[in-house]
């Protein structure tokens, strides 16, 4: 079958859980991804931020490659001299004190929400089973039933249910909104420091850090959601720390794993993340020796090649560029680092359309809640590769 024939038995043999733009991908390298035809274009999206060292860098194929040939897996029953390796690299950089690694982001959020839920009853004695967690509204954790469960998109939810309880909502950015739905059964608040998926939406200056003290003043865990924000996409290590905060629990998750391996991760202090004990949590493939390997020097790329930094200046930079836009279809651009939305009016009949324009000029985008285009390239992209992606950009909403 030719390329074309297979992707008619996808269609027909595959889940349509994707409306994927009309493209058949075959190799990547760096920023650039080609189609099976040959056709070379930008990846602007980055897998939702699980492409911050880019395609392939041959440092994490090399990482990944090495391993494989020695020891893949093995079950966390027994040792292996990959885990404490990642262990010590992981809190080193990010200052926790301990973390625990699974496979995927929503994983991640899972685990948080069962450590927060201990913490209230064993510590904070809340009646059990009683523990609420406050969330925002347009939030995204992931797709499972706990997780949809905290969202208010109803497209997500509709003919999933029943789901689980415990989860109050309160309006994004609105710290006197949360506030005002703590109760002694609260045991965490769960936020996203951008939304994302969302439609790139930034809260307020300020609203983290009074978040922060609203959790301490009424004995609440906070836990940020860093799954797509964290690792450099907003030009910091971690997107909280433009408000010089620290959470009790952070989730992490895609660029963990380079692009290359799914890796994800809890971090904590060593009181908090002592609650859990033998068997109460757990994962075949978490912390398993060839994640372990690609997610160290994941982390080695990332501060060896100052792509932290680099996502700060050129986020600064493509944010300037895009607010000077001068069309009557964008209604406002937003973001910070290389996490950047630009949101379109209602009347430029959505986002998609433009999306599928760039693809023809050479620029992978996605939509995102209909009206947003998100810009997302990987952190090693050049400024003289950015500037033609801008240009792409600036052309179609002008044109």
């Amino acid at each position: 079958m030719d390329v074309r024939e297979l992707w008619e038995f996808e269609r027909a043999h595959g889940a349509h859980t994707y409306e994927p733009l009309d493209i058949i991908l075959t190799r990547g390298e760096g920023v650039w991804v080609y189609d099976t035809e040959g056709r070379k274009y930008l990846d602007a999206l980055s897998a939702y931020s699980a492409l911050n060292q880019g395609h392939c860098h041959p440092r994490l194929v090399n990482a990944m490659i090495e391993q494989a040939k020695k020891l893949a897996l093995t079950s966390r029953a027994f040792q292996n001299d990959q885990y404490p390796l990642f262990l010590y690299r992981l809190t080193r950089l990010t200052g926790f004190d301990a973390a625990l690694p699974m496979n995927s982001g929503v994983e991640a959020v899972e685990t948080a929400l069962k450590l927060a839920r201990k913490w209230a009853y064993v510590v904070k004695q809340v009646p059990l089973d009683q523990a609420e967690v406050i969330v925002a509204e347009n939030n995204f954790h992931g797709r499972t039933i706990t997780a949809i469960s905290a969202s208010t998109e109803e497209h997500y939810r509709k003919y999933f249910g029943p789901f689980t309880p415990g989860f109050v909502t309160v309006p994004y950015g609105d710290a006197n909104a949360l506030e005002a739905a703590i109760t002694p059964h609260t045991a965490a608040v769960l936020l996203e420091p951008i939304q994302g998926e969302a439609g790139v939406n930034v809260p307020p200056a300020g609203y983290l850090q009074t978040v922060r003290t609203l959790c301490e003043r009424h004995n609440v865990l906070l836990i940020t959601d860093e799954i797509q924000t964290g690792l450099g996409r907003t030009g910091k290590l971690f997107a909280f720390q433009h408000e010089s905060i620290r959470p009790d629990i952070v989730t992490i998750g895609k660029a963990l794993g380079g692009g290359m391996y799914p890796v994800s991760a809890i971090l904590a202090d060593r009181a908090l993340m002592d609650l859990f004990v033998p068997g109460e949590h757990g994962s075949t493939f978490g912390g398993n020796p060839l994640a372990a390997a690609v997610a160290i020097e994941a982390l080695n790329v990332l501060v060896d090649e100052g792509l932290i930094e680099r996502s700060a200046e050129l986020g600064e930079y493509a944010l300037g560029k895009l607010r000077r836009l001068s069309s009557p279809l964008v209604k406002e651009v937003r973001g910070k680092g290389l996490l950047i939305g630009i949101e379109l009016m209602p009347q430029a009949g959505g986002a998609r359309h433009y999306c599928e324009l760039l693809k023809e000029r050479g620029l992978l985008c996605k939509e995102t809640h209909e009206n947003v285009i998100r810009f997302a390239p990987p952190l090693v992209i050049e400024r003289e590769t950015l500037d033609w992606a801008l240009d792409q950009i600036i052309s179609v909403l002008e044109a």
